[in-house]
């Protein structure tokens, strides 16, 4: 099946990217998620608007990518969030909150979808974040999750 990838897919393409993959993968995982629209001829227009969008977001060249990763590295990132007894928070530390603790810290603006959460965070502690910022360029993060008592 030929779908328009919406967002990134590791190991598949980037949003905007025309691709063809297995029927039951498009129909169970990619489309329900929202990370692919099906192909049609009228959707080329699509794949337009959605390429632009990712330019202008996108970091273009290693070299401003290892100057973000040099900043985002360089930043003491320390989150504040309700916690019960025993460390255990009341949700979790999502991507949005992880970008909003880095511009508080005087860090670059970072987009959500380029962070990485192998798994989630649910305790306070520090934890290592990794973040995206060019295919060839990763920046690690230490995160310290702060009771706000």
């Amino acid at each position: 099946m030929k779908i328009i990838l919406t967002g990134e897919v590791a190991g598949l393409g980037t949003a905007g990217d025309v691709v063809e993959v297995k029927d039951g993968y498009a129909r169970n995982y990619l489309l329900p998620r929202g990370a692919a629209i099906r192909w049609t001829k009228g959707g080329q227009k699509d794949v337009e608007q959605i390429r632009r969008g990712r330019k202008i977001r996108e970091i273009a060249t290693i070299e401003q990518a290892n100057d973000v990763k040099s900043q985002i590295e360089g930043v003491t990132v320390r989150l504040k969030v309700r916690a019960g007894t025993g460390g255990r928070l009341f949700g979790s530390v999502t991507p949005a909150d992880i970008v909003s603790a880095v511009k508080t810290a005087g860090g670059p603006d970072v987009d959500k979808r380029r962070i990485e959460l192998t798994t989630p965070i649910k305790s306070l502690g520090t934890h290592r974040i990794s973040v995206r910022l060019h295919p060839e360029v990763v920046a690690n993060v230490g995160v310290h999750v702060e009771s706000a008592k």
